[in-house]
């Protein structure tokens, strides 16, 4: 006797010939999920690795950059505290040179002193007949005159210093100005 039930035991429709190798059976459908989800999950682990790199990328040169800030600004602090320590030998120098007592050797070791202090950015401001500027200039002694246009330095008493822009020690002067 034949058994003309399709769905029988040990009888099944019979499946075309072009579909034979494709095996859609329950294990296999499994077996090809969590390859996909390992794959999604390797894909997500890189990009977190990612992230993470780029970030420490970005804090090492946050940190980069700030040292060397850092580095810059205490030498410049150095700098300063040296002129500082030197600025009443420096005023002595600038007198003996206004009294023309600066020759031979010690003017050779006062230009080297100049030129050292040069090569650190140090600068002397405050010269006779300049335009008084109070960023830069402190006025000990005020006179005023029918002449002046403008108030003008007559007489430097202390030169001034400055490292770039920062002023380290206003010039100190003699100041005539208009009459009010």
């Amino acid at each position: 006797m034949t058994n003309e039930n399709p769905h029988a035991e040990g009888a099944g429709p019979e499946q075309p010939d072009s579909i034979d190798h494709l095996d859609f059976t329950p294990e296999t459908v499994e077996e090809e999920a969590p390859q996909l989800t390992e794959l999604e999950q390797a894909q997500a682990d890189a990009a977190s690795h990612l992230n993470d790199l780029q970030r420490l990328n970005a804090e090492y040169v946050n940190i980069s950059k700030r040292a060397k800030r850092e580095q810059e600004a205490a030498r410049g602090r150095g700098v300063e505290d040296v002129l500082n320590s030197l600025l009443p030998v420096l005023d002595h120098i600038t007198r003996a040179r206004a009294a023309g007592e600066l020759t031979g050797p010690f003017e050779a070791i006062s230009e080297k002193l100049q030129g050292v202090l040069g090569k650190y950015g140090v600068e002397s401001f405050g010269e006779v007949g300049e335009e008084f500027d109070p960023t830069l200039h402190e006025a000990l002694m005020h006179q005023t005159s029918a002449d002046a246009t403008s108030t003008t330095i007559t007489h430097l008493i202390e030169v001034g210093y400055k490292i770039g822009d920062r002023v380290v020690r206003a010039a100190r002067v003699a100041v005539t100005g208009p009459e009010d």
